[in-house]
């Protein structure tokens, strides 16, 4: 899972500071690395580890000139948190292509050995972008380059998309030719279109969110549909065609953790929809009659579950911790270690409203156990009576192979113990979690993806391919905690 954005315009506009202003919008996404490149006659590219701020720092972004770009921040799902592994990527074939990418390819390894083999290009990197990006350049090669239709660049990403499995939404810049924006066929991913008129013409953007649209002033216009390509081509006219679209699926965790809670997706409300999950959990608080003294959230996504829940059962809302806005998201760092170590740091209960009380705790979900162990005992330590930990989403039974780090099924608490279980292991007086079925009444599963609570995977996944996805996850962390000693 990570955040990108792309924009295009006339020449003569500057989108370096636009994609940087995005990048920081979108940075909830991606903690690893960040990147950009924008587009004048060559492409200017700068990446490194780290977060926006750092990239900033000592670059001369001044000199980045040109009015088409490309950002990205990233969240490590394959591959190292490395330079090497940081987006934006480029080749210089056909043409020229730049491009960033939010997803995971699941049939990696069988890509990377046809790209090798029948492409001729050697893989340099563990990033999964790499490969979209080198089979849609030898798609384009078969083109007539000096001459390339809207028409050709559809075909091109029709083909790319039969050849790549998984979850993906792309932009590329291809030089001198246009901008293209495309996704996976079931649109697991998501990716937004946005419009800023000016005197010059419109400038169009894509992000994986709408909320950098609200701080750089675009008009959002619509999300991509499932298999959706647009191409936007030299003389700025917007073409655009659906391909290979199946049905729809939706990753509903972008609803639970991921967007920013001011994002529109899928023309709902991040917030609203939060809220509307934090109701269907009051009624298993009411089954189980519990009655707590106050209602708390784990900042900062969990926010509108807990309110909501709170005014559904008539309990005080309150924050009961107090978040440090200096660390980063816990549940998106590479490593169990650096998750415990950042949740440590980031949140501290407030006694007053705790100590004594019976203490409803909400949070967007319990993946691994650890960061909820953690939270209990903070909150026992400032003095709570009794500890209810409510999970905003179901039990995680199943790997996701989608972009999102729960590739591991033995790390997935819920796939080996019952709620009474670990709500034991946690040092919870009570576990809630999500029915699933309450959450199908929200969204069908013609919608949305289901597959980390009941197994059922929108593409093709062999358990071969959820043990490679398992292994590729582990080596990568392995080698990253070598490079940090």
């Amino acid at each position: 899972m990570c955040g990108i954005f792309g924009i295009y315009a006339r020449n003569g506009y500057n989108a370096a500071p636009e994609i940087l202003g995005a990048l920081n919008a979108l940075q909830h996404r991606g903690q690893d690395s960040a990147g950009i490149v924008t587009f004048d006659q060559t492409f200017q590219l700068i990446k490194g580890k780290g977060l926006v701020n750092d990239l900033i720092k000592g670059q001369k972004f001044t000199e980045s000139v040109g009015a088409v770009g490309l950002g990205h921040v990233r969240y490590s799902t394959m591959g190292t948190p490395s330079e090497i592994n940081a987006q934006p990527f480029i080749v210089n074939y056909p043409m020229g292509i730049a491009m960033v990418h939010n997803g995971n390819v699941t049939n990696f390894n069988e890509l990377r050995k046809s790209v090798r083999e029948i492409n001729h290009r050697l893989v340099m990197s563990a990033n999964d972008v790499e490969l979209i990006l080198y089979a849609l350049a030898a798609e384009l090669e078969t083109k007539n380059l000096f001459a390339l239709t809207a028409d050709d660049v559809f075909d091109a990403v029709a083909t790319t998309q039969n050849r790549i499995e998984g979850a993906y939404s792309a932009l590329a810049i291809i030089a001198d030719v246009g901008f293209l924006a495309f996704n996976d066929p079931h649109g697991i991913r998501p990716v937004v279109m946005g419009r800023k008129l000016t005197d010059a013409g419109p400038v169009y953007a894509f992000a994986s969110e709408t909320t950098c649209f609200d701080y750089l002033s675009f008009e959002f216009m619509r999300d991509l549909a499932p298999g959706e390509v647009i191409f936007i081509d030299k003389h700025h006219q917007v073409h655009s065609r659906i391909l290979t679209a199946k049905p729809q699926h939706f990753c509903i965790f972008e609803y639970i953790y991921f967007a920013r809670e001011d994002s529109i997706i899928h023309s709902r409300s991040v917030a609203h929809e939060r809220s509307r999950m934090g109701q269907l959990l009051a009624q298993e608080v009411r089954r189980r009659n519990l009655s707590p003294d106050v209602v708390i959230d784990v900042p900062s996504s969990a926010f509108f579950f807990a309110e909501a829940l709170a005014n559904a059962i008539n309990v005080p809302y309150a924050r009961g911790l107090a978040k440090n806005n200096f660390f980063g998201r816990s549940f998106i760092q590479p490593t169990i270690e650096m998750r415990q170590n950042t949740v440590r740091q980031k949140l501290n209960p407030i006694r007053r409203i705790i100590s004594g009380k019976k203490v409803a705790v909400v949070d967007d979900s319990i993946v691994r156990g650890t960061t909820s162990k953690h939270i209990v005992h903070l909150l026992r330590e400032a003095g709570a009576r009794e500890v209810y930990f409510i999970s905003a989403s179901p039990p995680i039974k199943y790997p996701c192979v989608y972009g999102i780090d729960m590739s591991d099924k033995t790390q997935l608490i819920a796939s080996a113990y019952s709620e009474a279980e670990i709500a034991n292991l946690i040092g919870a007086d009570e576990v809630i979690y999500q029915k699933i079925e309450d959450l199908i009444s929200l969204y069908p599963k013609e919608f949305a993806c289901y597959a980390c609570f009941n197994g059922d995977y929108p593409t093709k996944i062999s358990i071969e391919g959820l043990q490679a996805v398992a292994k590729e996850r582990l080596d990568s962390n392995i080698q990253f905690i070598s490079q940090s000693i």
